[in-house]
């Protein structure tokens, strides 16, 4: 018996470094899987490795009717959702304000905020259908401080945090709760390659030797929390955030021979 058989799980950007990690470790634990991207290839490619129980759907998060095709399709091929995972996420060039343009403000915030935004619209109905529901929204640490040369990004993840808050306010009466894990520097190609328009991934402006973990986090990390999340083990948590960076946001930490 696996925690989530007969359970849905929808997770955005599912193809991804973290997403197909997600998905692979929901399917094991039993759940019917949506791969939700714009990565047809890769989407197509992970639901045929994982069989039956696995779905790829293409979604533009920043589209409503996007989203209304997406849960329309999921509840078709398995009912109604279980879990919704905002996963989806981008980056933008590093820039200060003075030199960030309108376009990439206003394209980082349509990904990572208006469409968790309106993945909560879309998947809400079909989570109240199912009888009780969670959604996770994946943020960041640098939602929690902030970032130099990445406003656009440290914008969307802020704004995350507090959507989290007012959506479980609003949904916790139908049995749905709503947290938000803020991930550190986790080792994927949206870390260790550039991003659209730049030269240079964001790992090369992080160290991991002040860390209390002194590594880079790994996708598995983040995994093994949201399944914590999203399983009846975490029934009384809402509305809240986990941090999960190694002490990132602690600051540096003492090295072994001076403790």
């Amino acid at each position: 018996m696996g925690r989530f058989d007969h359970r849905s799980v929808l997770v955005t950007g599912g193809a991804g470094g973290q997403g197909a990690s997600h998905i692979r470790a929901f399917h094991a634990e039993g759940a019917d899987v949506v791969i939700a991207g714009i990565n047809e290839d890769r989407g197509r490619a992970l639901a045929d490795e994982l069989g039956a129980r696995a779905l790829h759907v293409r979604l533009d998060v920043t589209d409503e009717n996007s989203w209304s095709a997406a849960v329309q399709a999921s509840e078709e091929h398995f009912g109604p959702l279980s879990v919704l995972v905002n996963n989806a996420g981008v980056q933008n060039p590093a820039a200060p304000i003075e030199t960030t343009d309108r376009r990439t403000w206003d394209r980082i915030l349509a990904i990572n905020l208006t469409g968790a935004f309106l993945g909560i619209k879309a998947a809400a109905p079909s989570l109240r259908r199912n009888g009780r529901g969670v959604i996770v929204n994946i943020a960041s640490t640098s939602g929690v401080g902030g970032t130099a040369m990445y406003a656009p990004y440290v914008a969307s993840k802020w704004a995350v945090r507090g959507l989290t808050k007012t959506a479980a306010l609003e949904l916790g009466r139908d049995h749905i709760r709503v947290n938000a894990i803020h991930p550190g520097v986790i080792a994927t190609p949206f870390i260790t390659e550039p991003a659209a328009g730049s030269d240079t991934p964001i790992s090369d402006f992080y160290s991991a030797e002040p860390f209390a973990i002194p590594r880079l986090g790994e996708p598995a990390d983040i995994t093994r929390a949201l399944l914590f999340l999203t399983s009846d083990e975490a029934s009384f948590a809402t509305g809240s955030e986990f941090v999960i960076d190694g002490g990132l946001l602690l600051g540096p930490a003492l090295k072994h021979e001076a403790a």
